[in-house]
């Protein structure tokens, strides 16, 4: 009997002889009455839309949750093997207490077993690899403060000094211009010497006037609108998918009924 939280999903990516490289992935609809059964017409609807998006990257195995495989895993491998003859399976053992990562990959093998052809699952060796992205978010998620714990990650470390760094340097700033602002109301008498550390202050730092920095900083200022509007029209086209994949759930709907009536009439 398998855990209710039990789930199953497709793995995609690219295949260059033995080689597999796992860059995607996306959960299955299965239904179980004795035994789990996917949904072919789900995975043919994902199939076709997954192939609009990465048409270099194919259907190359499965994934599911527990410890080792066992009979529903044959089961479900055999459907498994109608779309791709030798499927990879992966499966993640979310209650573990071991420290290595929970995560084992399997290719199956047809093997004689008392004199008869029985399915069998040999464990694969595997590598990960990530990119930077990918590693920061992974990064500041593995690092994250859970519960009363004070632990953060670097990036948020980096991102708090350089923000207090900046704090501190407005509140020095403030207060050298209040000063010189009580001295020329003549509240407090006038030091020359006092004048002439902020005039050096203003000028250790010409380049905020130069073309340079006047260069780089819209350059800057530019990149950060244009990932911007990128983040924008990803979820715009999110949302159109969403539209559109329920505009056609709808017009077959309507479809089938315009038959079912049509039957009816004739």
């Amino acid at each position: 009997m398998r855990h209710k939280l039990t789930v199953i999903g497709a793995l995609i990516g690219q295949q260059k002889g033995r080689s597999l490289e796992i860059m995607n992935s996306f959960e299955l609809v299965f239904t179980v009455i004795d035994n789990i059964v996917i949904d072919r017409d789900y995975y043919n609807t994902k199939e076709e839309q997954f192939k609009q998006v990465f048409s270099d990257m194919d259907f190359l195995g499965w994934y599911t949750t527990g410890d080792a495989p066992n009979e529903s895993d044959i089961h479900v491998h055999k459907q498994i093997c109608e779309i791709n003859e030798s499927p990879v399976i992966l499966k993640l053992n979310p209650f573990t207490r071991n420290a290595d990562l929970p995560v084992t990959m399997y290719e199956s093998v047809i093997d004689l077993v008392n004199g008869e052809a029985t399915m069998l699952f040999v464990e694969l060796s595997y590598t990960l690899a990530t990119e930077e992205a990918e590693r920061i978010g992974v990064d500041h998620v593995a690092r994250m403060a859970s519960g009363d714990s004070a632990e953060s990650s670097q990036v948020a470390e980096q991102l708090q000094a350089q923000h207090n760094a900046v704090k501190m340097l407005a509140n020095r700033v403030r207060l050298i211009l209040e000063y010189i602002r009580a001295m020329e109301r003549g509240e407090v008498p006038k030091s020359h010497e006092v004048l002439r550390e902020a005039k050096s202050l203003t000028h250790r730092l010409p380049v905020l006037n130069s073309e340079i920095f006047q260069e780089e900083y819209y350059t800057q200022y530019n990149d950060v609108l244009l990932q911007t509007y990128l983040a924008s029209i990803t979820k715009a086209c999110h949302d159109l998918h969403q539209f559109v994949t329920k505009f056609n759930i709808l017009c077959d709907r309507q479809g089938i009924m315009g038959r079912r009536m049509r039957g009816l009439f004739f």
